[in-house]
């Protein structure tokens, strides 16, 4: 499995409801990350500026770039679109991370 990482910018004073609505993400969205390959999913918040910093494996066939296409996944950025900077169509501006260092 492939590991990559990014991360994304939470609006001032969002943390405590992005994390509520994490905590009670929708089932269906759950099981539409893991049919498009995503496991083992992770998102950590530096508190100092709001930044998240997105963890997660996807196999290798994955349809990860198909997510933007499916209504729940629209649906789901809508709802969180208060929260943080978005494209000007609701996706979340994603900035990738390259990896420097790992240790198995």
């Amino acid at each position: 499995m492939e590991q990559i990482a990014f991360m994304m910018q939470l609006k001032p004073g969002a943390a405590a409801e992005y994390e509520r609505r994490h905590d009670r993400i929708w089932p269906e969205l759950a099981q539409l990350l893991g049919e498009r390959g995503v496991r083992d999913y992770s998102i950590f918040l530096d508190e100092a500026d709001g930044r998240l910093y997105a963890v997660l494996r996807r196999t290798p066939d994955h349809a990860m770039d198909a997510l933007r296409d499916e209504p729940v996944m629209r649906r789901w950025w809508d709802h969180m679109k208060d929260l943080m900077l978005v494209h000007p169509d609701g996706e979340p501006i994603v900035v990738p991370l390259r990896r420097v260092f790992h240790l198995p």
